[in-house]
């Protein structure tokens, strides 16, 4: 069932996990992330998901989607259960950790060199809102 209430990235901000999402409300919503997206330096990025398996892949495909270099994988505390991924693009690394008690989607923090400018962190997004989707940014 698609959540109808959902038509900027502001109204994610009271979720735990990711809402179902028609074609219209993806495209206002990526939309509007490329807006973010762009404004920004670097950014970080959180998944919680169910599986280690299902985070990498995620992170990959947001990854190919903005044409980000490829993350290393520093620490993984898990094989099995619920994990939380947290990347950094400007470090390059990620980590997972095992984490009962979260939704699922992703979390991206824009991030800016200017210290005086706030982080902007935006989500929980759907795993699938960057599905099938290569961009020209500038980052």
């Amino acid at each position: 069932m698609f959540d109808s209430s959902i038509t900027t990235l502001n109204d994610l901000v009271k979720l735990r996990s990711a809402p179902y999402l028609n074609d219209y409300q993806t495209n206002q919503l990526f939309s509007e992330l490329l807006d973010c997206i762009n404004d920004a330096d670097w950014f970080t990025v959180g998944i919680m998901a169910s599986s280690s398996h299902q985070a990498i892949t995620t992170l990959r495909t947001i990854e190919n989607c903005f044409h980000w270099s490829p993350m290393t994988l520093v620490t993984q505390s898990v094989d099995k259960g619920p994990v939380f991924l947290k990347a950094n693009q400007n470090t390059g690394d990620m980590h997972i950790r095992l984490e009962y008690g979260l939704g699922e989607g992703v979390l991206i923090g824009c991030q800016y060199f200017n210290d005086k400018i706030d982080t902007l962190t935006l989500g929980p997004l759907p795993f699938s809102m960057f599905n099938n989707r290569n961009k020209d940014f500038k980052n």
